[in-house]
């Protein structure tokens, strides 16, 4: 087999007539290259129900989800420590606000987390505004083969609050989620073809796709330098790991969240039903997805406002005391302590997430460098829509200064996202209710 070029979209076919995504190589010539080591790309990470602030008179500043103190000499507290291998690539956010979000009921806060549109007055023929991973979807969609990802915990958009999708187009109405593995995977990296017979029978047997293409992989392996065999050999590793744990976890994420009756759920402790496993296998497969240059831009839901859906099962399944939501109300010290354990265990999952990406290298520079990654919640505590907690990561090559936690009182967060378009290189001249870039020096704008 000799090959002088290739396509950027090329597919890695089996004699059963799977078709594999491939990543960006070197054989795929230097314009291909280029565009991808050049691409920026954005991910919105968000948790429900505000994250874990103490009371002072429960004495346990140290499980704070804010540092202490401000500036670049913070300290990482016990709930945020699981990211402190990544102090350079991240940025603490407080003192901001979405001024709409007083209006509504504070529980749709997720519904306008990516929008900051005034929900307490929804417009005729429509609910909601443009979310800015849509906005950066429309500008990308070019150079990729999927616009966007629109993942959660949960599948479909959920109510109108509570939603069950971070995501809106652009008349403003919720994109369904995905919250299947299996299923994103196969759209994403198997070629859509008049295969879907052999495809279904391949899953049917669970023989791996990785497996299937395994042995065109290596006479396809004999063209390339060695550069591209390292990326391949990386890829195909990749893939096969999350298929490895896709296929042990399969049958509890295909159960229908509207077959699920919460409150008999009998959770045991396996890999089955390991949250942190859905976690990192979709973390994977967005990380995956960054690296083949399949989408530039996503959004995870982790978990859903005031107690809808499984996760708000998840802090009892890690032996803590209640369910997510009424550990966001507790006042209690024991109560407080579990809130910031949970956070605890969904900033590890954040961790990995980078972790990922740094792993992933796009010629010099790792992934993570090209990918600008937002976590946060739409309020501080439960009902509180001030003071919202956001940590920026990633984006080092689209100007953004990290290593510092930053009080910026009462500003707006459509701010931040104003300057995350501009940081895309995407030119707009506001964003929902700003029409100015974050300043501080986090930001710096070529």
């Amino acid at each position: 087999m000799t090959i002088k070029h290739i396509s950027r979209r090329a597919f890695l076919k089996s004699s059963m007539g799977i078709a594999l995504a491939l990543p960006c190589l070197e054989i795929m010539g230097a314009k291909a290259v280029e565009n991808s080591a050049s691409a920026r790309r954005f991910c919105a990470l968000y948790t429900a129900n505000g994250m874990s602030l103490p009371l002072a008179k429960h004495n346990l500043p140290e499980w704070s989800w804010y540092p202490q103190q401000l500036g670049a000499n913070y300290t990482f507290g016990k709930s945020t420590k699981p990211l402190e291998n990544h102090r350079n690539d991240i940025t603490f956010l407080g003192g901001l606000e979405h001024p709409n979000a007083a209006k509504s009921d504070p529980h749709v806060c997720s519904d306008m987390w990516l929008t900051g549109a005034p929900l307490h007055a929804p417009r005729p023929g429509g609910y909601n505004t443009v979310s800015v991973d849509q906005i950066i979807a429309q500008h990308t969609k070019q150079y990729c083969r999927v616009p966007s990802l629109v993942m959660s915990i949960d599948a479909g958009v959920g109510y109108q609050s509570r939603t069950a999708s971070l995501s809106y187009n652009l008349e403003g109405n919720p994109i369904p989620a995905e919250n299947n593995p299996r299923h994103i995977f196969n759209r994403l990296f198997l070629a859509s073809s008049d295969s879907q017979e052999e495809q279904r029978g391949l899953l049917r047997s669970k023989t791996k796709v990785v497996d299937a293409v395994l042995e065109n992989s290596r006479k396809f392996n004999q063209s390339l330098g060695q550069v591209d065999k390292d990326k391949m050999d990386l890829y195909l590793t990749s893939l096969s790991e999350i298929e490895d744990r896709l296929i042990t976890s399969e049958k509890w994420l295909d159960i229908p969240l509207k077959k699920q009756d919460h409150s008999q759920l009998n959770f045991e402790y396996d890999l089955e039903k390991n949250p942190a496993d859905f976690y990192e296998i979709m973390f994977d497969i967005i990380a995956l997805a960054f690296d083949a240059d399949i989408t530039r831009s996503a959004s995870f839901l982790l978990n859903r406002e005031d107690g809808m859906g499984i996760s708000n099962t998840f802090p009892q399944v890690l032996g803590l005391s209640a369910g997510h939501h009424a550990l966001s109300h507790a006042k209690n010290k024991q109560g407080q302590l579990d809130f910031a354990k949970y956070d605890q265990f969904l900033n590890t999952q954040v961790a990995y997430f980078l972790d990922k990406l740094a792993g992933f290298k796009e010629g010099s520079h790792r992934l993570l460098d090209n990918t600008l990654v937002m976590y946060g919640s739409g309020a501080s505590e439960t009902h509180l829509t001030n003071n919202l907690p956001l940590l920026l990561a990633g984006g080092a090559n689209m100007g953004l200064q990290h290593g510092r936690h930053i009080r910026a009182e009462k500003e707006q967060l459509s701010n931040i996202y104003f300057s995350i378009l501009k940081a895309m290189q995407i030119p707009v001249d506001s964003f929902a209710d700003s029409n100015k870039a974050f300043e501080q020096g986090l930001f710096k704008f070529a």
